[in-house]
Order: structure tokens, then sequence, then C-alpha cells
């Protein structure tokens, strides 16, 4: 196939296993299940993938492993990235790039993860096990831990704490967050969290960290998540309507070399958006304002509030009021996180949000369905200095 830009591509085909507490099954298994469903998705057979991108941190199945448990005739084209929540997007990204520049025809992006049964981020041992894998430096565990902060939920609280001291946000702000992405997975069968949450159920809920209550913290989740990814071209002869590739971008603050404590730098309270979103939207051809839907990295409440601003669908210390006032709901200003997000449908480390897009874009998404939906972003990162995002639409 000839050279071309991401707007070349198309995510042609989507899968997930059920997302649970407990799985039952290996993390391959769970990944083999996901895509044979993409594959499924749409109409292509198996064979006919050949390249695979994942990520993880010590827990996913990595390609050679899928390949061969696949039965590919052959793989053109791998990428297994040792990272976090902050690449979600960026696998799909690398899958279009490997397709638009000829390296592969058909690439999956996929992540798979036992993160309740198996390995549970932030549980007993993470800074431990973040320590052994080469994603932090050596030096970095040693100030971390002994000021206490040994899992995201208390790195986050820090900079939540800081927007609130320099923006006047508060624990009400928190819960209207938490509070929408509960009142969309009520209405998304694959959500994990499906029973109605009021402001009081959210304050009944135990700290975790302060401002951080248990309701202001992502899942812990077994599942798995695929992306197919192939041609434009080739996509719109397939089962289902195709979903284009506009834009993405991966990247970040030049203080980003590290994954915590790096993050404190700046005085703005700002994330990787800052950095990312101008060239985001102006690759895909589209406004801020063009956007119908947007599936925010919710690892926490905080993070959605720092990406609505940094993104700029408002302004810095705004974003409290958009969510309380209704405007991120189903028939808002901006509809935010239509299937739960991680907070409520599942934490599949950020790759479900992308399978809500295309949900949302074919209109296929049943109650939740954002009326005429035509293009939707799509972020991976949380309030970090780095992170990954797309621009998707349905033509």
């Amino acid at each position: 196939m000839g050279m071309g830009g991401l707007n070349s591509t198309a995510i042609a085909g989507v899968g997930y296993t059920d997302y649970s507490r407990n799985s039952g099954r290996s993390v391959e298994r769970l990944a083999l299940e996901a895509i044979h469903a993409a594959a499924a998705d749409a109409g292509i057979a198996v064979s006919e993938i050949d390249g695979l991108v994942t990520y993880g941190l010590c827990d996913t199945s990595y390609t050679g492993v899928l390949a061969t448990g696949l039965g590919l005739k052959e793989l053109n084209y791998f990428a297994d990235y040792s990272a976090g929540g902050n690449v979600a997007c960026a696998a799909v990204i690398q899958a279009a790039m490997a397709v638009a520049t000829g390296q592969a025809k058909c690439v999956v992006a996929y992540r798979a993860l036992n993160g309740a049964s198996g390995i549970r981020y932030g549980g007993s041992g993470w800074s431990e096990l973040m320590s052994t894998t080469s994603l932090l430096s050596d030096a970095e565990p040693q100030f971390l831990d002994t000021c206490g902060i040994t899992m995201p939920a208390q790195h986050y609280a820090m900079l939540a704490r800081r927007h609130m001291a320099k923006y006047g946000t508060t624990n009400e702000d928190l819960a209207a967050v938490a509070m929408a992405c509960r009142e969309h997975a009520a209405k998304n069968p694959r959500a994990q969290m499906r029973k109605p949450m009021n402001l009081a159920d959210y304050e009944a809920s135990p700290w975790i960290a302060e401002p951080f209550r248990l309701l202001d913290c992502c899942l812990q989740s077994d599942g798995a998540c695929a992306v197919l990814v192939t041609s434009w071209d080739r996509a719109k002869d397939l089962r289902q309507r195709p979903v284009r590739i506009l834009s993405g971008a991966v990247g970040g603050s030049p203080r980003a070399r590290g994954v915590m404590w790096t993050n404190f730098a700046g005085e703005h309270a700002e994330c990787f958006a800052t950095e990312l979103a101008d060239g985001l939207f102006q690759r895909a051809g589209v406004t801020r304002g063009d956007m119908d839907f947007a599936q925010l990295y919710d690892c926490f409440t905080y993070s959605v509030l720092a990406q609505l601003e940094d993104f700029g669908f408002c302004k810095k210390g705004e974003s409290g009021a958009f969510f309380r006032e209704g405007r991120a709901g189903l028939q808002g200003q901006l509809p935010i996180n239509t299937g739960g997000g991680l907070l409520s449908e599942a934490y599949i480390h950020g790759l479900n949000c992308v399978v809500e897009a295309v949900d949302q874009l074919r209109g296929n998404a049943g109650d939740r369905q954002v009326s005429d939906a035509e293009l939707g972003l799509v972020t991976a990162g949380g309030a970090a200095h780095s992170g990954s995002a797309l621009i998707l639409g349905a033509q």
C-alpha cells in the first residue's frame, strides 16, 4: 500500500472480554478472546492479522506469545511498551503508523490484565514492583517512599491538592465527576459498576488518600480489549462502519522523564494536554468545539478536571462547575466518559475508552448514545506530564 498519514487508517473492529474482579483465566487467554472478538467484529479471519501492539507493567501477554497463540501466518510488525495508561492511545497510534507506512496491513492494539485477581495496581508490593521494571529510575523510589508516596492514589492526591489550593476546587467537584461517570455506566451493559450513586453515597465512601475517597479512584478489573486497525480504503469494505483515525499525539513536557515525582515540578497544576492539544486538533483539521464527546482518562476524578481544562474545553478552575452544572452529561455541552470510564466501566488501562469511542461513532451505544456523534476525543495519561490522545471520526 502507499504511504499516508494517520487519517489514511481506520479502526475496523473492536473486541473485549467481560470485565470482572475475578476472570478465572490467564492474561494470555483474555488477550486471545479479545483479539478473536475484534477480528470477528471486523469480519476478517484472525490469520489476516499481521501486526500486534501492546503495553503493560509486568502483567501483560507479550506480542510474541500472542502471535503464536493466534496462529498468525506472519508478523510483520510488533511493539511491546513497558508503560502504563499514558500509552493507551499511543498503542493505537503505533498500530496506525505501521499501517500508514506500509509496515503491515492489519494491526491489532490490545491490553489484557488481571488487575483485580492478579497484580493490583497500588496494592501490596506496588512500589517494589515498579522499582524493578526499569520504568522508574533507581533514584525515584527512595524519595517517594520515604515521604509516604508509594502508590498512584497518593501521588495524584498531591496533584489534586495543588489544584484545590490554586483554584478553589472542592470535593463536591470531584464527586460530580464520579457521579457523572456512574450515571453513564448505568446505561452500559459492559460496566462493572451500574448501581446509581448520589452525593451521600460518595461522601460515605472511605478515604483512600485525601482528597480522594474510594469513589474517586478507578476500578480494579480483570479483562481485555482489542482494537483492529487497517487502511481506510480496506475498512470501508468490511463488516462495520469504519472509524477514521484523524490525528494522534504522544508526548508531554520535558520534565516527564520520570513517572511520579517529576509531575510535581509545575506551578500551574497542568498536565500533558498543554503540550499536545493544539497540534492534535490542528492535524485533524477540527476545533475543540467540533467534538461531540470526550473519553478522558479517569484513573482518578481529578484527572478528568485537569484534562478538561488543559485540552482547552474550559478555563483553569472552571472544570468543577462544568460537571456540577451537567454540561458533561449525555445531553450536555460535551458528554464525557459516556461508558462510565475507568471509574465505573472498568480499568482496562484506558483501552476500553477507545472501544467506547468506537461504539459512539458507529452509533450503536444504545441508551447512552450521543445523538449524531461524528467526532470524538480519547485521552490517556490522567493528570501526569506525559500522555497520548486520539481524535476519531465517523467518516
